[in-house]
């Protein structure tokens, strides 16, 4: 992999590469309007990545800036806020001394920090990513851990016939906010794990992205010192064989805790997100039993109580083939020198991956709710069901403090990180219209209740800037890839080409996998087309979203929807948008006006796209399961609704339930979404639907931004522990 060069920036504006090399920029919009002043088209053509642009920008506009007063003055302005919160000057409101309490260690296998990075697959990463933007928002001591992947998650391409290709390319290391990782004493941080011998050992290097005051250290095993077979181990994100996946989940939790000790850390609480990286809490025990048995012979029971109290694992997987699983051969395999240093016959072992009364498989799960004493789900729907799923593992009183196993489950509802995900639009909405100091109420009810005074025109105004931004882009992308890709101008329609903006617009954009029922809209044809082609109140629906390349069945949905989209007899206002990541999100959330959601309940575990829709001021549309079960506010004669619901049929075959499902959406469509967005007075201003739109703001921002999903971990999961 390439090694970051420094840029050649004049030194009146040298410090815009510190800017750049720091994911800040991100959530902060004086920085993003700074770079957009560099270079509007090269800001557009780099789908807003400044450390690229910089590199592209030619020498010639770079001097002209250094000159403009204009530019200066906005440079320094930025500068000074940069500074102020790497100092962390903490807002009215804000504790500034966590900071100092509790050091947390943070591990995940992938993370959403910005589109030019495309070290995420869907809703686990994004999560993780917001997290770690939250946590320097609020100043914790927080350090993260994870896996550099060369070659990244796949850019989706849909072919003519609606089939996903997946392409592979290498990241480009110059072009995005990246650096080596060095240690104190200057040298460039390296970490090893031995594989299947001792002689067997896994090189990696280690990278650093600076997110605000948070680091986050990945590791990289395409080095020189490793043989052929083992340089690819952090290539891709979830690819490969079972083998293949264990030999990854030992490199990322095993060598995450090495990269951490060879830093010097010594973290109070070690969060595991999801179970692929388990790995961690056994390379901690092998630590305390190794430690204790330097001065008296070491006690398994002592060492497990000593690293349950300082672990918290976070489950995000209702479905049990959710959950990685491992043969005994290949544990024994790959563990063949941990059983010794832990002092354990094979059973007991074996053990530390099952739940009571298991005698096969080695579960990641399992593994970290036998090694954690707090484990959470993300909502509290998903409590009920990971209570039922491992009932021999935790305890779901959310209050047990007599012993420390089984463990402690509680729930903590996933957020959203409201800087990251608000449309700029919007941003000057609340400050004109709620409060210049919203950022430092996010968390608080009573203050969002201003936002239902919004006044409707200019709620209005920005909800359709918003939209026209987003068939902008749409219109766009299709564009392009037709004129640089010789696109097959049938791919057109289906690409958006024949959108209307001034059409209710629905969006349903997610990772495509059966059980989130990406087609249940499509159940009656004949009643879907009426409601497309009304001739005076039509409706148009917008897809996007990735299968992951080894689900068929994920993959025959997008290409159903495609065939749909081509279809002259649903009037081109079918679409499906290609590649969905950050960069396509950001559109679609802001820019459509319902956001559809569909799952089979209670699979949901969470979600957090819908959440990310309506403090945008999109009303959400979704089955009851997940988030939506804790946000949804029924709307009565008296009482303004934030959206609308279905309770999801259980009755019955799952070919019954869909269509009783569909037939649902199809009379809420009919009966009130439909003909409240369209009632329009005298202004031509559906003020009714406003009403829902700022009930959605007001309701949601509160309750479901991560600055209180954060707080809530440092609350009741990490003081805890």
């Amino acid at each position: 992999m390439e090694n970051i060069d420094v840029l050649n920036l004049p030194a009146a504006i040298s410090r815009l590469e510190e800017l750049a090399r720091n994911l800040w920029w991100t959530w902060s919009p004086e920085s993003r309007q700074l770079f957009r002043s560099v270079s509007v088209k090269l800001w557009r053509e780099t789908d807003h990545n400044p450390v690229r642009m910089l590199r592209e920008v030619g020498v010639a506009r770079l001097d002209r800036i250094s000159r403009d007063p204009g530019f200066l003055s906005r440079y320094e302005k930025v500068m000074r806020l940069f500074d102020d919160y790497q100092s962390c000057i903490v807002p009215p409101g804000k504790d500034p001394v966590e900071k100092s309490l509790t050091k947390i260690a943070y591990f995940s296998a992938e993370y959403g920090l910005h589109g030019s990075l495309p070290i995420y697959s869907g809703g686990l990463g994004i999560l993780a990513g917001d997290i770690c933007k939250t946590a320097s928002d609020l100043c914790y001591d927080f350090t993260v851990f994870g896996f550099m992947y060369p070659k990244g998650y796949f850019v989706q391409e849909i072919a003519s016939d609606g089939s996903q290709i997946a392409n592979y390319s290498d990241l480009s290391i110059p072009d995005v906010a990246i650096e080596r990782a060095f240690l104190p004493s200057g040298e460039p941080l390296m970490v090893s794990v031995a594989l299947e011998s001792p002689e067997d050992l896994l090189h990696m290097q280690v990278w650093l992205i600076r997110c605000g005051q948070v680091k986050i250290y990945l590791m990289d095993s395409n080095v020189d010192e490793n043989q052929p077979w083992n340089r690819d181990i952090t290539t891709r994100l979830y690819g490969g064989d079972k083998e293949y996946r264990l030999r990854q989940e030992i490199a990322l939790g095993i060598g995450g805790v090495r990269a951490a000790r060879a830093l010097g850390l010594e973290p109070d609480v070690w969060h595991a997100n999801e179970g692929h990286v388990a790995f961690m809490f056994l390379e901690r025990l092998r630590e305390a039993q190794a430690q204790a048995g330097s001065t008296a012979p070491p006690d398994i029971e002592a060492a497990k109580e000593l690293i349950r109290k300082s672990s918290v694992f976070t489950t995000h997987t209702p479905v049990p083939a959710g959950h990685d699983e491992f043969s005994p051969d290949l544990i024994e395999k790959y563990f063949w020198h941990y059983r010794p240093q832990l002092g354990l016959e094979r059973d007991q072992f074996f053990a530390l991956g099952q739940a009571e009364g298991d005698t096969v498989d080695f579960n990641m799960t399992a593994l970290s709710m036998n090694l954690a004493a707090r484990v959470n789900a993300v909502s509290k729907k998903h409590l009920e069901v990971t209570a039922q799923m491992w009932p021999e593992l935790v305890t779901d009183n959310g209050q047990q403090d007599a012993s420390l196993h089984p463990a402690t489950l509680t729930s903590v509802t996933n957020g959203v990180h409201v800087g990251t995900w608000l449309a700029q639009e919007m941003q000057a909405l609340f400050t004109s219209e709620v409060g210049a100091d919203w950022r430092e109420h996010l968390a608080d009810a009573k203050y969002w209740e201003k936002a239902r005074n919004i006044p409707d025109d200019s709620l209005w105004i920005a909800r359709n800037r918003l939209k026209t931004s987003m068939f902008s882009f749409i219109i766009g992308a299709a564009r392009r890839k037709w004129l640089e890709d010789g696109y097959d101008p049938a791919q057109l329609v289906p690409s958006g080409m024949l959108l209307d903006p001034s059409i209710l617009t629905i969006g349903f954009a997610r990772r495509f996998a059966t059980y989130k029922r990406g087609t249940l809209i499509f159940n009656d044809l004949n009643r879907l087309k009426k409601l497309l082609n009304d001739p005076l109140h039509p409706i148009q629906i917008i897809f996007s979203g990735k299968a992951h390349p080894a689900d068929d069945g994920g993959k025959e949905l997008i290409k159903d929807i495609w065939h749909y989209a081509s279809d002259s007899a649903f009037g081109g206002r079918i679409a499906f948008i290609e590649n969905y990541g950050m960069h396509v999100a950001k559109y679609l959330v802001n820019g459509v006006d319902v956001w559809m959601n569909n799952p089979k309940a209670p699979l949901e575990a969470s979600g957090t796209s819908g959440m990310k829709a309506a403090i945008n001021g999109v009303p959400n549309f979704s089955v009851l399961d997940g988030w939506w079960m804790e946000g949804f506010q029924q709307g009565t004669d008296s009482v303004v609704g934030n959206g609308w619901a279905l309770d999801g049929a259980t009755a019955g075959s799952q070919e019954e339930q869909d269509h009783a499902d569909a037939s649902r959406m199809y009379d809420i469509l009919e009966k009130e979404i439909i003909p409240l967005y369209y009632d329009r007075g005298s202004d031509s201003i559906p003020h009714g639907w406003l009403q829902v739109a700022k009930e959605s703001i007001a309701t949601i921002v509160p309750q479901f931004s991560s600055e209180r999903m954060v707080m809530e971990y440092m609350g009741k999961m990490y003081k805890s522990s």
